[in-house]
């Protein structure tokens, strides 16, 4: 599996949690806990499944620093892309999504970092198994 799909899971997995739109579980969750209690703990309890694969994964590999490297690098980013007016962030929406997409950011890096660092240096982790 490469980055790009761990990273999609991550948008997914953050997107689906909170967005701005009507479509995700927070609005979903507060609008049916009543009717629809068990279906709602159902989902998030799966959705919390995914997001403690993520953290634990992205915490181990890269760590708390490297999640507030990672964060400050895709903040510069979107500084520099909104000095030089490439971007607007004074829509809300926008805004949120931009969040979604650097948390997504983070946690995609999280858990691709010992695959990417092992591919640049050769060196494997300790907790490594044999893949071949």
């Amino acid at each position: 599996m490469s980055f790009f799909l761990r990273w999609l899971f991550a948008l997914f997995l953050v997107g689906v949690t909170y967005n701005p739109t009507p479509v995700n579980f927070a609005r979903w969750a507060e609008a049916n806990w009543q009717a629809q209690m068990p279906l709602t703990a159902l989902f998030g309890v799966l959705l919390l499944i995914g997001w403690i694969i993520y953290l634990r994964a992205t915490l181990r590999s890269i760590g708390p620093l490297g999640m507030i490297l990672v964060l400050a690098l895709v903040g510069t980013i979107l500084w520099v892309l909104w000095d030089y007016g490439l971007i607007d962030l004074s829509d809300p929406r926008f805004a949120t999504w931009i969040g979604i997409l650097a948390l997504s950011l983070v946690l995609g890096v999280g858990l691709s970092w010992s695959i990417i660092r092992r591919r640049l240096s050769g060196q494997a982790d300790v907790d490594d198994v044999d893949e071949t």
